[in-house]
């Protein structure tokens, strides 16, 4: 096998796909209702072009990054993913133990099917927490001191989910809502039962909390001494409010295109937020990263950062932990060879003048 390895993320889905239950591939893979949104965030990428500059002494790249105090060696960081078990049985702790082999860090799903505790005990690395906040704020409280004193280095809530996004693929399959290892004690798991639909559907709609809002930020701030990054923003307004309310970070993400179909492709919509956060914290942004030439188009576009879900994920369940290492080394060394294609000798030297995007193209010609 390792004579044959997978030479890009294409090559993992492929199989990934023929690894794993159809129901649980689904799960993976899928987006909301029409899976416009799932499409397009693969495909804006396709629609931004690169400006390379030549001559340049490219023989030593410098990638490394600073985020929120954290000095890193890449941009690419891996994005929360729930149910790792679903693709290996090592679950989390397998990705957890990839990502730490590449000296990047984690942000650990709220929706992870191993502990905080045995991730945390599992190797030595920068790891990030992902939140929802539930209708019992005690359980959500819980998880945060959790995660916190288990060395967790900030807090990423989730806001773009007071309930469900409507998953077809799942509700076709009656996906189970795969057991979340840190609701143990906390709240019943099991009585999940549901004739109409997927039975994760009904596991969010029990759970989720619709009354979600700006003053929750608050309270998650008075919880907790840790950062706290606000994952599910698309739009300049919402980027403004979330400076207003002290979040430390900005993720552009349209929860992998599984919440609300027609949202705008997450590189789409990530410069207007740059543009309104004005550099007062740090944009980050996740959903259809597949190359390392879109991790430069994103950085160009003002991300400091880049999360990738899915293609772990296609790791993971086609090769374990190694697999999982694999496909962040390869998008690294993706990412190496643009910078040095395009004459970047460091991130700080991929600015905006690197890409054009549709919307260039047509300034132009006016």
């Amino acid at each position: 096998m390792e004579n044959n390895l997978p030479v890009n993320i294409c090559e993992y889905q492929e199989l990934a796909k023929k690894a794993l239950p159809k129901m649980h591939y689904d799960y993976i893979n899928g987006g909301a209702e029409d899976e416009h949104t799932l499409r397009d965030n693969i495909a804006a990428y396709g629609r931004i072009l690169l400006r390379p500059r030549v001559l340049v002494d490219v023989s030593n790249i410098d990638m490394s990054i600073n985020l929120l105090g954290y000095d890193m060696p890449s941009p690419i960081i891996v994005a929360p993913t729930g149910s790792h078990k679903l693709a290996n049985p090592e679950g989390e702790v397998a990705t957890a133990r990839a990502a730490a082999a590449c000296n990047t860090l984690m942000v650990l799903s709220f929706s992870a099917s191993c502990k905080i505790e045995e991730v945390a005990s599992s190797c030595n690395a920068i790891r990030f927490y992902q939140l929802y906040v539930f209708k019992n704020r005690d359980i959500s409280a819980t998880l945060v001191q959790r995660a916190e004193s288990h060395g967790f280095k900030a807090i990423v809530l989730t806001v773009d989910t007071p309930m469900l996004g409507r998953r077809e693929a799942d509700i076709r399959n009656k996906m189970v809502a795969p057991a979340n290892a840190n609701l143990e004690g906390l709240m019943p798991i099991d009585d999940l039962d549901t004739t109409d639909g997927s039975k994760l559907e009904k596991y969010a709609r029990d759970t989720l909390d619709p009354s979600l809002s700006w003053k929750d930020v608050e309270w998650l701030k008075s919880i907790t001494s840790l950062p706290i990054l606000l994952k599910g923003i698309v739009t300049a307004e919402d980027a403004r409010k979330a400076v207003e309310a002290g979040a430390a970070g900005i993720i552009v993400s349209n929860h992998g295109a599984r919440q609300l179909d027609y949202a705008p492709a997450t590189i789409s919509a990530l410069e207007e937020v740059v543009k309104a956060v004005a550099g007062a914290v740090p944009v980050l942004v996740d959903g259809g990263v597949r190359r390392g030439t879109d991790v430069l188009k994103a950085l160009a576009l003002g991300a400091r950062a880049v999360m990738v879900g899915r293609p772990v994920l296609y790791g993971l369940a086609a090769r374990g932990q190694a697999g999982a290492k694999h496909v962040i080394e390869m998008l690294n060394r993706e990412l190496e060879l643009a910078m040095a294609l395009c004459g970047c000798r460091s991130v700080a030297e991929i600015t905006r003048d690197r890409v054009q995007t549709e919307g260039d193209r047509f300034r132009s010609l006016l």
